[in-house]
C-alpha cells in the first residue's frame, strides 16, 4: 500500500465496535498507546477488520492542535 500520508503507525487491532452506521476501531500501537479511528461499517466489512489483525493507522491532517 502506497500513500502520500507520511504518518503511518503500525499496530494491532484490539477492538472493533460497530454502531448503526459508524464503527470505532482501536489499534494498539505499543508503549501503552491506543489509537481510535471512526470509520463506516462498510469499511470494516470491506477490509475484513477484526481483533488481532495487524493494521496501519494513517494520519493525514493539515493542522495539529495542542491543548493544556
Amino acid at each position: 500500500m502506497k500513500l502520500s500520508a507520511r504518518n503511518q503507525i503500525k499496530g494491532k487491532i484490539v477492538e472493533v465496535h460497530k454502531g448503526q452506521t459508524t464503527a470505532h476501531v482501536r489499534i494498539d500501537v505499543g508503549h501503552g498507546v491506543t489509537i481510535t479511528s471512526s470509520v463506516t461499517n462498510e469499511a470494516v466489512d470491506d477490509l475484513k477488520l477484526k481483533v488481532g489483525d495487524e493494521a496501519v493507522a494513517v494520519i493525514k491532517a493539515s493542522d495539529v492542535m495542542i491543548g493544556k
